[in-house]
């Protein structure tokens, strides 16, 4: 597996244009791919991430405009983060403060400053000041700094009653290390990957299952080749007793499904053949992308589909 890390991390959100607002003018990431959920084409699936869309810059969602609010709660993401330079807490301090980002505070986490919010519909996010970074280049819109901007996916916080057995299959499946632990919470970082490195596991013991809907993740995918994600499924089967799903063709990955033993949905993805594969880098997020057998359909998909800009 040449590959490791957070490939993206998908959520679901209310109102589309509410949710491209948010996270493309106050924290200035790029729409790379707009199109529809292969599921459900009456709604969007909404990319976002660095210039071109790398595997572990992105953040997907699902929005439905009346989508009930979801719970966190055990078996839930609590947490997405994403890298931001050292020399930009201030910058990005001001700017949440400026913009009324909801329950903006600062934290302390493994030695890393994190300014933890919540998006419009109530999903908690945080950017972590990770030192020697600012050398990375940084997207930039226009909106926020190229200096400032965000440097792809830090990790995520799952909540969980217990945290070994999620342990074991983030440590002997999907490549990952244990590095540390700071009371209940136990760090893991995928070596060598540049971003989506890390996963903190919170073991809350009995405590409220988490509700799906608004405002909470739907699933973490993790990367691979391909040679790698069959490596993973039959591990998955042989030694864990865990059943994936067959390969799903995602037209800019391909996909297997799993539920860790926690209850967190899980999806080992495909570097290939990436977001570039039906519009020019130039160009990402601005028209509306089908797959091959909703094309026929494009007229009456695009007439319920709510306007996002």
């Amino acid at each position: 597996m040449s590959q490791s890390g957070i490939h993206h991390i998908t959520a679901i959100a209310g109102p589309p244009a509410r949710n491209v607002d948010f996270y493309t003018n106050t924290l200035g990431m790029r729409l790379v791919k707009k199109t529809v959920n292969f599921d459900d084409p009456g709604t969007y699936h909404l990319y976002y991430g660095d210039e071109t869309g790398q595997p572990g810059t992105i953040l997907t969602f699902f929005p439905w405009e009346h989508a009930a609010p979801g719970r966190v709660g055990i078996g839930e993401t609590e947490e997405t983060s994403f890298r931001i330079p050292q020399s930009a807490v201030g910058y990005w301090t001001h700017r949440l403060l400026e913009k009324g980002v909801a329950a903006t505070r600062e934290e302390r986490r493994f030695g890393d400053t994190a300014l933890v919010f919540k998006d419009p519909d109530g999903m908690r996010v945080a950017l972590v000041a990770v030192p020697g970074i600012e050398s990375e280049t940084g997207w930039s819109n226009g909106v926020v700094p190229a200096e400032s901007a965000v440097r792809g996916v830090h990790g995520v916080d799952l909540l969980l009653e217990k945290a070994a057995p999620t342990g074991r299959i983030l440590t002997d499946v999907l490549g990952f290390e244990e590095i540390g632990r700071d009371g209940t919470t136990t760090r893991y970082r995928a070596a060598g990957a540049p971003f989506g490195a890390i996963v903190d596991l919170h073991e809350a013991g009995q405590f409220l299952r988490g509700q799906s809907g608004r405002g909470s993740v739907h699933h973490i995918a993790f990367r691979a080749d391909e040679a790698g994600q069959a490596a993973m499924a039959e591990r998955l089967r042989s030694e864990h007793g865990i059943r994936p799903t067959e390969q799903l063709d995602r037209n800019y990955f391909r996909s297997v499904y799993f539920r860790e033993p926690g209850g967190v949905l899980f999806e080992i993805a495909t570097d290939d053949p990436g977001f570039a594969i039906d519009e020019p880098v130039a160009t990402l997020g601005e028209a509306l992308k089908l797959p091959n057998n909703y094309e026929p359909f494009r007229s009456e998909i695009e007439a319920t589909l709510p306007a996002i800009a």
